[in-house]
């Protein structure tokens, strides 16, 4: 979740970029990333922000679109020899391919086990930064402090002018 997260608020510009911010995310990328799959991954996360805009069922509705293009059996695996994990993919999976499965796969997960509306756009009117809500009370309004500042410096400043 938090590497879609990442992916959207700031879109990868290479293939390069793309390989090594999924990779600093602790994905293991064995198979090759070509020029196609930029634009590819940029299309997948035009999709997955359609995923945050959407209501309660139309999020519904569009993970389980993605889900099915994922569709392989869970299954333990430990192929890069760091320790046993699940993949929601086949072995032979493109980059692309390997990605819709972590994004939506990881985003059903998030929802459904932290709450369908926890995840959305910044609160902040000039922001359109997409936030993944893993706090404790589940009220994230905004994605990140510096955001919840602002936006609280010019709650305080309108209610403390004084009135004509």
């Amino acid at each position: 979740m938090a590497l879609a997260v990442d992916l959207v608020n700031s879109k990868p510009v290479t293939v390069e970029e793309l390989v090594r911010r999924c990779t600093d995310a602790g994905l293991v990328v064995d198979q090759p990333v070509e020029a196609e799959d930029l634009d590819r991954t940029l299309a997948l996360l035009r999709d997955w922000e359609r995923v945050v805009d959407a209501d309660e069922p139309s999020r519904v509705e569009l993970v389980n679109r993605r889900l099915a293009e994922a569709a392989a059996y869970p299954r333990l695996t430990d192929h890069a020899g760091d320790g046993w994990h699940l993949h929601y993919r086949d072995d032979e999976a493109s980059f692309v391919e390997m990605l819709n499965s972590v994004i939506f796969v990881g985003t059903a997960l998030h929802l459904v086990g932290r709450g369908m509306h926890r995840l959305g756009r910044c609160g902040l009117d000039e922001c359109d930064r997409v936030y993944a809500d893993t706090s404790r009370g589940g009220r994230q309004r905004y994605c990140s402090p510096r955001c919840a500042n602002r936006d609280a410096v010019r709650r305080h400043r309108t209610r403390s002018r004084p009135r004509p």
